[in-house]
C-alpha cells in the first residue's frame, strides 16, 4: 500500500519525503484530491501561514479530500501547519476558517514571548496517551525541533497527547482515533523524529517499511 504525502507547496515537503524514504516507506507525492481520497494513509506537511495553506487547499479541492479521508478513518498525520489547519479557525493574518476537523482555534503566542519559537523543546506525554503506539520507543520528555509562532488551542483536551512548555503549556501532539498531528517537525528531529514517523507508518497506518535503526 502507498502512503500519500500531500504537495500543496509546503517548504518542508522534501525533508518529510526524504525522512519517509529513509524508512523505506512506499509513498506518492500528490496534489490530486482523487489520489488523497483513495490513499490508505495520508501525511500533510506544513510550513508557513495557515491563511496561505487554506487558500491553496480550498482552491485545489484538497481541503474536502482531507476532510473526507479523516471522516473515513484513514490514518492521517499532520505536521506543524499541517496540524494547525485541522482546527476550526486561525487568528493568523486575521480570523479565517480552517478545516474544522478538530474543534479549536490557532492562536499566537503572547507578545511577551520571543516568536517564532525556534529550536529544541521537550514533549511531555499526557497520562491518557503516554502508552500510545505513536510514542513507542520514544521516552517521555524527549526533545523535538520546533519552528512556530502560533499554537492550537483545542476544545477537547482529551485529544492532547503531548504538551510543551513555552512559558505557557501548548499541545504539541494531538491524537484522535487514526488522526495524529505534531506541532514540531519530526523530519528535523533526528532519531526521535524518525522513530515517530516509523511508528505512525507501522503502528497506525500499518504499512510496510524497511527496518531501520532509529
Amino acid at each position: 500500500m502507498t502512503l500519500a504525502v500531500i504537495d500543496y507547496g509546503a517548504g518542508n515537503l522534501p525533508n518529510v519525503v526524504r525522512a519517509l524514504q529513509h524508512l523505506g516507506v512506499d509513498l506518492t507525492i500528490t496534489s490530486d484530491p482523487a489520489v488523497v481520497a483513495r490513499a490508505p494513509a495520508v501525511v500533510l506537511p506544513g510550513v508557513g501561514a495557515t491563511l496561505d495553506t487554506m487558500t491553496t487547499l480550498n482552491r485545489t479541492g484538497l481541503a474536502d479530500a482531507i476532510r473526507g479521508a479523516v471522516a473515513r478513518g484513514v490514518p492521517f498525520l499532520g505536521i506543524c501547519v499541517g496540524m494547525q489547519v485541522l482546527c476550526d479557525i486561525s487568528e493568523e493574518f486575521g480570523p479565517h476558517d480552517c478545516l474544522g476537523i478538530i474543534p479549536g482555534a490557532v492562536r499566537k503566542f503572547p507578545a511577551t514571548l520571543k516568536v517564532p519559537q525556534i529550536g529544541w523543546n521537550q514533549v511531555r506525554y499526557t497520562a491518557t496517551h503516554r502508552n500510545h503506539a505513536l510514542f513507542d520507543g520514544i521516552p517521555d520528555q524527549t526533545d523535538f525541533y520546533f519552528v512556530h509562532s502560533y499554537y492550537c488551542d483545542v476544545t477537547d483536551k482529551t485529544i492532547i497527547a503531548g504538551e510543551t512548555d513555552y512559558t505557557l503549556d501548548f499541545p504539541s501532539v494531538l491524537i484522535k482515533g487514526n488522526l495524529a498531528a505534531a506541532q514540531f517537525h519530526p523530519e528535523k528531529s533526528g532519531s526521535a523524529g524518525l522513530r515517530l514517523l516509523r511508528n505512525f507508518v507501522q503502528h497506525m497506518a500499518q504499512l510496510d517499511c524497511e527496518p531501520q535503526h532509529v
